[in-house]
């Protein structure tokens, strides 16, 4: 798709609001194949999840060890369903998919009426940058760095680091931060009885379960499965907006669309790995049109691949989107902290 105008920015406008008016035909969901993703996801993790209790219970450590990073695929895959519930975009009716992504977010730790509220409020803001702080990862612009104090700039490079960013960070989000609802405070009764309510279905399930299999037990199975699953999807995200010629922009030069497009990127996975992601990583898809399902997202890069090179990553060079911690608004792209040092 090809649009002849002068203006740069506006030809970029122009250009998502047209994909968007091509993508809407890709969004009717099929119920039957959203019951079969269902199925071929959440019976491998249950079959696995009993296969590393067996090895834990007979002293098998390295069988459980070698099941843990496949269980861990499918328990990031059932957090994507659950996404995609978020966004009515699983099954046909809304109520479907609501309690749907309910009885998921016991299992993944998330509350799914906070989480789904705060996830909107991404997308509706993604990419403006006066509009930071829920739902998205804290990113600074080189300015404001630099304005910061020296203990603010050694807080931001801890944040910023990887081992915090992708180990303690996840692990913090899903069993700490998402019990309590603090960054939705004026957000109404919606996200408190979501988050009180799904943290007492996970105290009835992590009891059930501990009393099943034993304290100890459920722990050495279904916490590095958590845990591995919680670090793949911090990094997901992180990639899918953390890379070098994302965008970001101010007040009315700020676009949904465009921010949409153009600064959400394509991780262009192998095979496997894109199947155990369902495709999340065809994100610039996703941010235009996140109603269309995840297992319809491959069809639209199969009919439309011209789509396929806007903000493509393999996974080799989304490791260098680590670096990449500050907007430049001068020269507008991510840069490193040495980087920085140089810009205008």
């Amino acid at each position: 798709m090809s649009l002849v105008i002068n203006d740069p920015h506006a030809a970029l406008v122009a250009e998502a609001a047209a994909w968007t008016k091509v993508l809407n035909r890709y969004r009717e969901p099929s119920d039957a194949r959203s019951v079969v993703e269902l199925a071929i996801t959440a019976l491998p993790l249950a079959g696995l999840w009993v296969a590393i209790w067996a090895g834990v219970h007979f002293g098998h450590y390295w069988l459980s060890v070698l099941l843990t990073v496949p269980a861990a695929g499918f328990f990031l895959r059932m957090f994507i369903i659950q996404h995609d519930c978020g966004h009515g975009s699983f099954f046909r009716h809304r109520r479907a998919n609501d309690w749907l992504g309910r009885v998921i977010g016991v299992l993944t730790l998330t509350p799914y009426d906070y989480w789904r509220r705060s996830h909107a409020l991404h997308h509706a803001s993604s990419g403006h940058l006066e509009r930071r702080g829920i739902g998205d990862i804290d990113t600074l612009t080189v300015a404001e760095y630099r304005a910061l104090s020296a203990r603010g700039r050694l807080r931001y490079r801890i944040y910023r680091n990887p081992i915090v960013m992708f180990g303690i960070g996840p692990a913090y989000l899903f069993l700490f931060e998402q019990r309590l609802p603090v960054d939705l405070m004026r957000g109404g009764w919606v996200p408190w009885t979501s988050a009180m309510v799904t943290n007492a279905a996970i105290a009835a399930m992590v009891g059930s379960l501990m009393w099943l299999v034993g304290p100890g037990t459920f722990l050495l199975v279904h916490l590095p499965i958590a845990l591995i699953a919680g670090s793949a999807g911090v990094w997901l995200f992180y990639v899918q907006h953390q890379f070098e010629d994302t965008l970001w922009d101010r007040g009315p030069a700020w676009n949904m669309q465009e921010a949409a497009l153009h600064g959400s990127s394509h991780y262009d996975l192998p095979a496997v790995l894109r199947w155990f992601t369902a495709n999340i990583g065809m994100h610039h898809i996703h941010h235009l049109c996140s109603r269309i399902p995840y297992y319809r997202l491959p069809r639209v890069l199969r009919d439309h691949p011209e789509l396929r090179g806007i903000g493509r990553l393999t996974l080799w060079q989304s490791f260098r989107c680590v670096r990449f911690v500050l907007w430049d608004e001068t020269g507008r792209r991510l840069v490193s902290f040495h980087d920085a040092k140089s810009c205008a």
